[in-house]
C-alpha cells in the first residue's frame, strides 16, 4: 500500500489517528518518539498543529526515504528528524522523549522486548500510545489462517485485554482505552482516508504493473473475507516512577 502511495496505514484509519492524538494531548513543549512512521502522515499533521518536535522512525527503509520527502515538502525538517530504527532495539538513550506514539508494529515484533525498550526511552510520567490490530470477536480457524498465515504472515494478536495487560505488566498505568472496526481497507474507509483524488491515483498504480495488480487481486478477497471479524485497539498510558529502574 505504501508503494502504491497510500498516505494512511493504519487498522483504524484516519479515525483511530485522531483517536491516537487526542488520548497523545501532545504539547508545544512536547518531544515526541514515534515508531512506524509510514511515509510520516501522521507526524506533519501532529506537528504542524501543536509545534512540538518529533523523532519519527520505520525499519523500512522506503518508507524512511518517503517519510523525509513528505517531511522536507512539508517545510519540518527543524522540527521532524527521521531515521530507520528498529523497535526492538531503540538507538535512544534511557528517558528521552516525553510522549511516545506506535501505529501497527509491536505486533510483528517480540512483544515484551519491544514494550521494554519503549518503556525505557520514555521519560516517567511520560505518555505511550499505542495503536495495534485486535480481533474484535474470537476468530475462526480460517480467519486466523488467512490473516496470520498468509496476508501478514509472522503477525501475532489477539484481544485487546492481551495489549492492556502486555504495558500494565510492563509498568504503564492505563489511562484510556479505544477499540473500534476496521476500516483501512473497506471502501468507505479508504475514500476517507485518502479522498477521491489519491483513491483513484492508487488504483490507477495498482493498474500500471502486473505484479501490482497480481498483488492486489490476491490480497483484496482475503481482506473481504475477515474484516469484519479484525479491529483496533488505541491504548494511551503514562510510565510509572517505578518501571524506570525496571526498563
Amino acid at each position: 500500500m505504501g508503494e502504491l502511495g497510500k498516505k494512511v496505514i493504519h487498522p483504524g484509519g484516519r479515525q483511530s489517528t485522531r483517536e491516537l492524538l487526542q488520548l497523545a494531548s501532545l504539547r508545544k513543549e512536547s518531544h515526541v518518539l514515534e515508531i512506524g512512521c509510514g511515509v510520516g502522515t501522521t507526524a506533519i499533521s501532529y506537528v504542524s498543529s501543536c509545534d512540538c518536535s518529533a523523532v519519527i522512525v520505520d525499519l523500512d527503509e522506503n518508507m524512511v526515504a518517503k517519510a523525509r520527502v513528505n517531511v522536507e515538502a512539508a517545510s519540518l525538517q527543524s522540527r521532524i528528524q527521521v531515521e530507520k530504527a528498529d523497535i526492538q532495539q531503540l538507538p535512544f538513550a534511557d528517558a528521552s522523549f516525553d510522549a511516545i506514539l506506535i501505529e501497527a508494529v509491536t505486533m510483528f515484533v517480540n512483544r515484551q522486548k519491544a514494550v521494554s525498550e519503549v518503556v525505557r526511552v520514555c521519560k516517567p510520567g511520560g505518555t505511550i500510545v499505542e495503536q495495534e490490530f485486535i480481533w474484535r470477536q474470537k476468530p475462526t480457524p480460517e480467519a486466523r489462517r488467512i490473516f496470520e498465515g498468509e496476508v501478514c504472515p509472522g503477525i501475532k494478536f489477539d484481544t485487546a485485554q492481551d495489549w492492556i495487560h502486555l504495558y500494565r505488566a510492563a509498568g504503564v498505568r492505563n489511562t484510556g482505552v479505544v477499540t473500534g472496526p476496521f476500516r483501512m481497507m473497506s471502501f468507505a474507509g479508504f475514500l476517507s482516508d485518502e479522498g477521491l483524488f489519491n483513491s483513484l491515483a492508487i488504483f490507477a498504480r495498482a493498474l500500471s504493473r502486473i505484479a501490482y495488480l497480481k498483488k492486489i487481486t490476491w490480497l483484496m478477497p482475503r481482506i473481504i473475507k475477515v474484516r469484519h471479524e479484525l479491529g483496533y485497539i488505541v491504548f494511551a498510558g503514562v510510565k510509572d516512577p517505578w518501571a524506570a529502574a525496571n526498563a
